[in-house]
């Protein structure tokens, strides 16, 4: 028999954020479109299996020399509850390319403090991961399932009694390439 289901969304963002271009970790979602962008999810709104699908793109650059990598966490007000790890980026260097992240999120647990909890599995695409061949000569766009090099695991736990403000974070490596938004929406899957 099947489900009746739908699916909301919750928050879009259809601007540019601000480059960034510093190593430490920091919001994709500031600049002008950063208070439409980070949603806040009221108290007892999450409940084992209810699902959030995050979708975003934009633009990235590194260089050849050290790439470094990328690193995209999504975070409910401190705790990190999904998190791609480190994504090893080009060694070929890459500037202004496309870069494609969607993660489903499923809630897996409730309660106070860090009894909340969230899995996460998802996809980044981009042809400035590592060992991705220009397009022209295929076989198309890098692809990396998150999170990168690890088994997936539940992220860090939150206080699902709270209201929390979602937030989108990319770190990298080194401070020698740039990531640019361009589209975020977050769904809810119901």
């Amino acid at each position: 028999m099947p489900l009746n289901t739908w699916v909301e969304t919750l928050v879009s963002v259809p601007g540019d954020g601000t480059a960034l271009t510093a190593a430490a970790a920091a919001s994709l979602l500031q600049g002008a479109s950063a208070s439409a962008g980070k949603y806040t999810f009221p108290a007892n709104y999450f409940e084992p299996r209810k699902m959030l699908r995050v979708t975003a793109s934009g633009r990235i650059s590194c260089v050849v020399t050290t790439p470094g990598t990328a690193r995209f966490d999504l975070r409910l007000g401190s705790a990190v509850v999904f998190d791609t790890q480190a994504i090893s980026l080009n060694i070929v260097a890459k500037t202004n390319v496309g870069w494609w992240f969607d993660a489903i999120l499923t809630c897996r647990s409730v309660g106070n403090g860090t009894s909340g909890t969230i899995f996460g599995q998802g996809v980044w695409l981009s042809e400035a991961a590592i060992n991705t061949a220009v397009p022209s000569t295929g076989p198309g766009p890098g692809g990396n399932v998150m999170p990168f090099n690890t088994a997936p695991v539940v992220g860090t736990g939150f206080d699902s009694t709270a209201s929390q403000q979602l937030d989108f974070f990319f770190t990298q490596t080194v401070a020698t390439g740039s990531i640019t938004l361009h589209e975020y929406m977050v769904q809810a899957l119901n």
